[in-house]
């Protein structure tokens, strides 16, 4: 059972219990699968910071979004439930993936689209499995880290190990990762194994020199996509509220167009946003940033019902 957020709901949608009868879902996972002497709360505030940041903008539903290119719930017949956040533990691995993983067949099983916000980047792991039986998914990570560890301090639901897990289910067809830079979160056995699975890696310097078309070009057409995006993907200048920055991301309007170049192709079947720090955030513009990432992957999902 979730706890209702006393703070409004993420833009547009309702606060509700169930998924029954909506056409998507947002949820929050405050804490994944930890690391022995890593503080994965850092990210435990992430999903009601989002909730806070659109706050004001939830009022003017009716008006341009520019992103989007007309309100953001098109003609409002979309209709979105926030599901509050899930009682997750800091350092309850297992019961957290539980809790994630059921939570996201719940809202499927409604015919609803699952989205969740974490929390750290091992939220993925338990949200795709939620996916198992559905149809055959592409996985769109937009991450500076390519995440294919086998394991970490023992542990293999952990944050770096989030592709490599993805990887090893059925449902799971094809992996486009954009965004990696710097130290990527692998060695060269992780790359060279995710390589020969078959992952499709576009580096941040990929898109600066050259743009999304090649990256488009590998989302099958009419297909499902997940899209997985971690805070860190963007540039420090645009998104310092992250665990681990590093210089030379992408820009906002990067990824919000690379979102829409997806779906206008494909279906987005289920989105996750996770690894922001809101306590880096000083300002509250990353806050913002992130959350206005959300809202474009809403108003598409309110244009293919």
């Amino acid at each position: 059972m979730t706890r209702i957020p006393r703070i409004p709901p993420f833009i547009g949608t309702t606060r509700s219990r169930s998924p029954a009868g909506f056409h998507a879902a947002v949820f929050g996972a405050p804490h994944g699968t930890p690391y022995p002497g890593i503080d994965n709360r850092i990210h435990a505030t992430a999903p009601d910071a989002f909730r806070r940041a659109l706050g004001e903008d939830g009022e003017w539903l009716d008006h341009w979004d520019f992103d989007i290119g007309g309100p953001l719930l098109a003609d409002g017949t979309c209709r979105i439930a926030d599901l509050g956040n899930l009682p997750t533990k800091s350092k309850d691995g297992k019961g957290n993936r539980k809790l994630i993983e059921a939570q996201t067949r719940k809202i499927l099983a409604a015919g609803a689209v699952p989205l969740i916000f974490g929390g750290d980047d091992s939220i993925p792991i338990p949200f795709i499995a939620g996916f198992s039986g559905s149809s055959p998914l592409t996985i769109l990570q937009i991450d500076a880290h390519i995440d294919w560890r086998d394991e970490r301090y023992g542990e293999k639901f952990g944050f770096s190990s989030t592709m490599r897990r993805a990887s090893e289910q059925a449902h799971v067809w094809r992996i486009v990762q954009v965004g990696a830079r710097g130290l990527g979160s692998a060695r060269e056995a992780e790359v060279r194994h995710a390589k020969q699975w078959g992952a499709h890696i576009f580096t941040s310097r990929h898109v600066h020199h050259n743009g999304l078309k090649d990256i488009l070009d590998t989302i099958p057409p009419d297909s499902d996509c997940l899209i997985t995006l971690d805070c860190d993907a963007l540039d420090t200048s645009e998104m310092p509220a992250v665990a681990h920055p590093s210089p030379g991301g992408l820009t906002y309007m990067q990824v919000v167009d690379l979102i829409a170049g997806v779906a206008a192709k494909a279906r987005i079947a289920g989105f996750t946003m996770v690894e922001f720090a809101p306590k880096k955030d000083r300002d509250g513009a990353s806050a913002y940033t992130a959350a206005r990432i959300a809202a474009n992957i809403i108003g598409h999902i309110a244009r293919q019902i």
